[in-house]
């Protein structure tokens, strides 16, 4: 059985494709079993079951909540940003619900304000910044969760960048905004009250939000997870597009002793990374109940 639990959507969040080509994609493809985990965003579980029964797919309710998260002696006791992911949740949740608005809400102000600060930076630059149009034309092209690489895309295509990568390297890194500050506890009493597991989100990805931002061994890693999250979490992230395999043999191992389930996917936003690459063993799906 083909598996991949971490995949994101054009329409309720930063992916490149909406909802309708993701199933028909997965459906050619051969997926049998898969998640659409959007960025703090349910909105679009409903039409996701729907699309699912069509293909004849098996679903799993999901989504990805962004985490403020500190461990005494690392990082100079400075909070990092991590990744939660929810399976299995009740989409009609009225707590998930609300939060998961309040979260849509405050990333569409701090999109405005990351914008405001390249504007600054831009005129220190002597070009010139960014205005009302432009705006409308950024938030035009979004149809999910507005985030960094609404604004980065629109920046290429103005000539401000050449990359995507650039307009991270040059500006969005440095004009950030802090996310809202959702706790470990909170994130994980809002998914398990609304019926659902909480999974860390690739743990060990040096690109991403993740426990790399603390230190890149995988023991000091798992040590984290044990001393200061585990009674928060139901699972871990083993299989990803950035974890070589050290690290899916030591999240695995890890999980097993801990009785933690274990989860995988490819966390497509289908540039370029694609649905279903990842090779995930059947036996993932056998952990779940699914539509």
């Amino acid at each position: 059985m083909k598996i991949d639990l971490h995949i994101h959507s054009k329409d309720c969040s930063d992916g490149r494709l909406p909802l309708g080509e993701i199933f028909q994609i997965a459906h050619e493809r051969g997926i049998k079993f898969i998640s659409i985990t959007d960025h703090d965003a349910i909105d679009c579980q409903g039409r996701a079951i729907s699309l699912a029964r069509k293909y004849h797919i098996y679903y799993l309710t999901g989504v990805e909540l962004n985490i403020n998260f500190s461990a005494p002696g690392y990082n100079r006791g400075k909070a990092i940003s991590l990744d939660i992911l929810g399976y299995g949740y009740n989409p009609e949740d009225d707590a998930i619900k609300a939060k998961t608005r309040d979260l849509r809400e405050h990333r569409e102000k701090r999109a405005r304000e990351i914008l405001q600060r390249i504007n600054s930076e831009l005129e220190k630059e002597g070009i010139k910044p960014l205005g009302n149009e432009d705006m409308a034309a950024i938030e035009s092209s979004v149809d999910g969760a507005f985030g960094r690489p609404h604004i980065a895309r629109y920046m290429v295509h103005k000539g401000l960048v050449k990359n995507v990568k650039e307009a991270f390297d040059k500006y969005l890194v440095r004009c950030d905004v802090p996310k809202f500050p959702l706790s470990l506890k909170e994130a994980s009493r809002l998914i398990r009250n609304a019926g659902g597991k909480v999974v860390l989100a690739h743990g060990n990805d040096p690109n991403g939000t993740s426990l790399y931002s603390f230190t890149s061994d995988l023991e000091e890693q798992l040590r984290i997870v044990k001393d200061y999250m585990l009674e928060y979490l139901d699972g871990l992230e083993c299989w990803h597009s950035r974890h070589d395999s050290a690290t899916t043999d030591s999240y695995l191992a890890f999980a097993r002793k801990h009785r933690l389930l274990v989860t995988g996917g490819s966390d497509c936003h289908q540039n370029p990374v694609k649905i279903g690459t990842l090779d995930i063993p059947s036996y993932v799906a056998d952990q779940f109940q699914f539509i």
